[in-house]
């Protein structure tokens, strides 16, 4: 799927902006040349109308190759004279050209019906802002995940230290982003408030987006409050819009499973999700919490079969790290 039509969409209008920019910069800049060198407007003029004649002339159909000839040394001579105003100015030949954000595709985004690495760009920095935007948060990275926050001694009843722990975690993490497909199985992070389960899961995000995957970040509190409002609208276009377009996006990110108000319409709105996520073979990350058993205690045994058999279950423990940076 790639990235959402919501941010094709954004990116064209930035391109768009930008190549009408150059455009109207290249205008004035032209226009305060010529008051300065009004021959150079003549020539500009002159140089068209070549290009005019030059075209007309191949479809002719007659024989003009002398016609063309004639045109081309016509055409090397007026480029050679604006080149000698440009030198006498004291700027590149190529002052009166329209100077583009992207030589490439000069800002249409495209080359030969391929996207231009410079629409790639924008789109991944679109992706960034919006997941930003979601979570309240810098999209984090794995590099700044510091794993010195976790004991390195094993809590009562553990045989495995928070740090060791972590650490597999950790690499998990970052073997999961690198390998990433569509079809990667989802994640079940689980554990206390604090233990880095959303920074994880960003970072996760980061990497995704990376490699040109569509990718949307929610949590579930705000998920249900936008999705609640969709349903009961009047406006047919936006009944519903954002579980169509979480339920189709590459990676589905749920934050905060568990904290939401529970009612009929998010327990049914939650599974069916969840379960359409399933059936489509499309891997959803699952922060929460909730143990497993909480879980299916606040939502229902069918939704927990799903998770558990299309999710990694990675257990996170330590000490809130929140507090231990307050401190």
């Amino acid at each position: 799927m790639g990235y959402s039509k919501e941010i094709h969409q954004a990116v064209k209008v930035k391109l768009d902006k930008l190549r009408e920019d150059a455009i109207q910069s290249c205008e004035q800049r032209k226009q305060q040349f010529f008051k300065m060198y009004p021959k150079a407007r003549e020539i500009e003029y002159l140089l068209s109308k070549t290009s005019l004649n030059t075209a007309k002339a191949v479809l002719s159909g007659k024989d003009s190759k002398l016609l063309l000839e004639k045109l081309k040394k016509e055409n090397l001579r007026l480029q050679e004279n604006l080149h000698k105003i440009l030198v006498q100015a004291g700027v590149g030949d190529d002052y009166l050209e329209v100077k583009y954000h992207c030589d490439k595709c000069c800002d249409t985004g495209n080359i030969d019906g391929k996207v231009c690495s410079c629409a790639i760009q924008m789109m991944k920095q679109e992706a960034y802002k919006k997941i930003s935007l979601a979570s309240k948060l810098t999209l984090t990275s794995f590099e700044s995940f510091n794993l010195e926050f976790y004991p390195k001694e094993a809590l009562p009843g553990m045989t495995a230290s928070p740090y060791k722990r972590m650490r597999n975690i950790y690499n998990f993490c970052v073997d999961y982003a690198n390998n990433f497909t569509p079809f990667s199985k989802g994640l079940l992070l689980t554990g206390g408030t604090g233990l880095g389960k959303t920074h994880l899961s960003l970072a996760i995000a980061r990497e995704v987006i990376n490699k040109g995957y569509g990718v949307v970040y929610t949590s579930v509190p705000t998920l249900i409050s936008q999705a609640e409002k969709e349903h009961f609208s009047y406006n047919p276009e936006q009944k519903d819009s954002t579980i169509t377009h979480i339920t189709n996006c590459d990676l589905l990110i749920l934050d905060d499973l568990g904290t939401e108000f529970f009612s009929k319409f998010s327990l049914t709105a939650i599974y069916n999700i969840i379960n359409s996520r399933t059936l489509s073979q499309l891997p959803t990350i699952i922060n929460t919490n909730l143990s497993v058993l909480e879980i299916e205690e606040n939502y229902s045994q069918r939704m927990v079969s799903r998770i558990i058999a299309n999710c990694v279950k990675l257990d996170f423990i330590g000490r809130d790290i929140r507090q231990l940076k307050n401190q």
